[in-house]
């Protein structure tokens, strides 16, 4: 296994380091969360693979285990939420139950753009607002739906490409729009 895709190497390729060089810094991503099937809890990891046009290896969208795993339902690969909505709101982040925690960074302007997530090499780009429905009061607080309105429950990327993620890692956007 190369070195860039194991997934406690922080090594990167020179090829990757150059791409990055000419996006912003970003924000950064302070937490990695999976479950392994619809309802099952969010479980915390130091280091995640995302697999373009799947999700992350393990996790239950990946699987088509998830609560939303219906086809008609296309954009289930990766979820982000921002942690500074968590500490507004008095929650873990966990309890949003989306799949990367990030800081530093607003999500909604990601929609329409790719970005580099991590280390590992791994585009993504953000599709549409994940808005919160009622499931996710099951797992927080009665009026969360409420409290999420407007943007606030994060944002669905698809991967473009692959690669791992380290919590603590980079976010990069690109400068030009996805196409």
């Amino acid at each position: 296994m190369a070195a860039n895709n194991h997934p406690m190497s922080s090594a990167k390729d020179t090829t990757t380091a150059t791409r990055r060089a000419s996006g912003p810094l970003c924000g950064r991503v302070e937490q990695l969360l999976v479950a392994t099937k619809a309802g099952a809890p969010m479980q915390s990891r130091e280091a995640v693979e995302l697999v373009a046009g799947k999700g992350i290896v393990g996790d239950r969208y990946a699987g088509r285990r998830g609560h939303w795993s219906d086809p008609k339902w296309p954009d289930q690969e990766l979820t982000l939420v921002e942690s500074e909505v968590a500490l507004t709101l008095g929650i873990e982040p966990m309890q949003l139950r989306r799949n990367i925690v990030t800081s530093g960074v607003d999500l909604g302007a990601l929609i329409g753009r790719r970005f580099w997530v991590g280390a590992g090499g791994a585009m993504v780009e953000g599709v549409r607002r994940c808005d919160p429905c009622a499931y996710i009061e099951g797992f927080s607080r009665a009026g969360m739906l409420k409290e999420l309105a407007g943007g606030r429950g994060g944002l669905r990327a698809r991967i473009i490409r692959g690669g791992w993620v380290h919590a603590g890692d980079e976010i990069e956007v690109l400068e030009e729009r996805a196409t």
